[in-house]
């Protein structure tokens, strides 16, 4: 079995949280929470939780930044530094630029930008408590704050990770899961197409364990993606 100093990571089927090995965490979702934003939003996939907030389209300065032709999306990933048990240090890590440019890729292919040129569209992503999975939960709070901020969208992204401990398939990683797993691949797509916008791996998968995977997150996709329309339609139903 997977141990970390005499712990296993799965017992008689069972991961240390209690889940099963496909089972997702306890999901929270509110839209509309920051009211001087354009379109916010608040993800929690068990104790991670991530703050979106999102401004535009605006015209983009200085002037030499734009796109004669489209909007340009601009993204800031950002771990508090109390979001950890370790104090993250202030500034931009390597990490937090690395997943910022990811985060941003992610919405290129889903946003009509050449309905908005020389224009761009803002996408701030606070971490206020990791653990594990953050990348996915900042996609899926992105998502909803965009669709709060009116910006038209083909569809909306939902996105979630998946991984192997001891040989066995697991989806939704916390903290503990995300540090000693034999593989984590987070992985964002459309919601009704299952178009990919995201795809990483870390560790190794044999090709029949990655499509078993991807069957897996679609799925679980589809009950995320049910939570993002509630909680936009709680939004705008109060």
């Amino acid at each position: 079995m997977a141990k970390i100093k005499g712990i296993e990571l799965i017992k008689d089927g069972k991961r240390l949280d209690g889940r099963k090995p496909l089972q997702i965490r306890d999901v929270e979702m509110k839209v509309g929470i920051i009211p001087n934003a354009n379109g916010s939003a608040m993800v929690r996939f068990g104790k991670t939780i991530a703050v979106a907030a999102v401004y535009g389209p605006r015209l983009l300065l200085p002037k030499h930044l734009q796109e004669g032709d489209k909007a340009i999306i601009q993204c800031r990933y950002n771990m508090a530094p109390f979001s950890t048990d370790d104090r993250v240090k202030p500034g931009s890590s390597r990490r937090e630029i690395e997943i910022s440019k990811v985060i941003r890729q992610a919405f290129e292919p889903v946003l009509f930008l050449e309905n908005y040129p020389k224009t761009t569209i803002d996408i701030y992503i606070e971490i206020i408590q990791a653990d594990g999975s953050t990348r996915v939960t900042s996609i899926n709070a992105a998502s909803l704050a965009l669709a709060d901020a009116g910006v038209p969208m083909k569809d909306l992204v939902v996105a979630l990770s998946g991984g192997k401990i001891n040989g066995t398939l697991i989806l939704d990683l916390n903290g503990l899961e995300d540090n000693n797993s034999e593989a984590d691949m987070p992985m964002a797509f459309t919601a009704n197409k299952k178009e990919i916008t995201l795809l990483q791996m870390d560790g190794e998968l044999k090709q029949e364990e990655i499509k078993k995977l991807m069957t897996e997150m679609f799925k679980a996709g589809e009950e995320i993606y049910k939570m993002q329309i509630k909680a936009l339609k709680d939004r705008y139903s109060e």
